[in-house]
């Protein structure tokens, strides 16, 4: 198990040096000069001279790119040149909101995907099976910048359910956790279907069956136990999915989260900070990939030796 900690973990330290170097070098390409945003283009040349070289923009890329690595290794990402703060705090401020949002989102996405699933799985081939692969399509196919402000429309201005964005209180939780978890719930559902259609026809159920047991307790206790093995790890590879849907869902609610701050500081063209928040990105991303290999490398020892 060891041995196959530690190749997981040296296939992981590449693939997070390889997306903060092409976020590094990508932004320093992105036309615009962060020192004009924040002193504007009127500024006095000695102003903006002195500015540069205090920010170490003045020094060769190069050596700005091996100070970055540096920081990450030391846990330094440096200062956010819009909130002179340290980057690590500013991330640490916005991280509950958006945690908050995704774990809402996955609430949302289980709640709808695997009771529809299961039922379209028991009624294969109904009018039940043919809506919830309407609803898969649907769920998949509308983007979030779409189905935002439509539910805006519809439960904040015409119905005036919930507010229209902001961060206060559970109410406002609602139609963020919707917009994102919608495409979560299609992948689920459909996911949930064909898993338990594999387990419906096992023998060990027509044992359960034969022992009494209700059938409502066969397929929960029984088939659903045993299919939820592939429904948890797609649930585990979409937390990647959510965190960069919630960039555009957190900007369509203005919620005070990662993805309204990368956006920000992508506009103000704050290096260190959009930096900072890919990595954390993709930090979650791929530390959650190595915990799913790991729990499969537990519970399977042949992933072990293949791995």
């Amino acid at each position: 198990m060891r041995g196959f900690f530690l190749r997981r973990l040296a296939i992981l330290i590449p693939t997070v040096i390889g997306a903060v170097t092409l976020v590094f070098f990508f932004l320093h390409m992105i036309p615009g000069d962060p020192v004009e945003v924040m002193l504007g283009e009127t500024a006095q040349q000695a102003d903006k001279e002195r500015l540069r070289e205090e920010l170490g923009l003045n020094l060769p890329l190069y050596v700005q790119y091996g100070r970055f690595i540096a920081g990450i290794v030391q846990g330094d990402l440096g200062g956010s040149y819009f909130y002179r703060r340290p980057v690590v705090q500013v991330i640490a401020e916005r991280v509950p909101a958006t945690v908050e949002l995704a774990l809402a989102a996955f609430l949302v996405a289980g709640l709808i995907a695997i009771p529809l699933g299961i039922v379209a799985a028991l009624r294969e081939g109904t009018a039940v099976d043919n809506a919830s692969v309407l609803f898969s399509l649907l769920g998949v196919s509308i983007p979030n910048f779409w189905l935002g402000p439509l539910l805006i429309i519809l439960f904040s201005i015409k119905l005036g359910w919930f507010p229209v964005s902001g961060r206060a209180g559970v109410a406002s939780l609602v139609l963020p956790a919707i917009t994102l978890g919608a495409a979560l719930a299609a992948i689920l559902s459909r996911m949930t279907r064909a898993s338990l259609l594999e387990r419906l026809g096992e023998d060990y159920l027509t044992v359960a069956r034969a022992k009494g047991l209700p059938e409502w307790k066969v397929i929960l206790k029984h088939a659903l136990r045993n299919a939820l093995i592939p429904i948890i790890t797609v649930m585990g590879l979409q937390i990647g999915v959510l965190l960069s849907g919630a960039i555009i869902t957190e900007n369509v609610f203005s919620w005070p989260g990662i993805g309204t701050l990368l956006i920000n500081a992508i506009e103000s063209r704050d290096y260190p900070l959009v930096q900072g928040c890919v990595l954390f990105i993709t930090l979650s991303y791929v530390l959650v990939n190595l915990l799913i290999d790991l729990l499969y490398g537990w519970a399977d020892p042949r992933i072990r030796l293949r791995g």
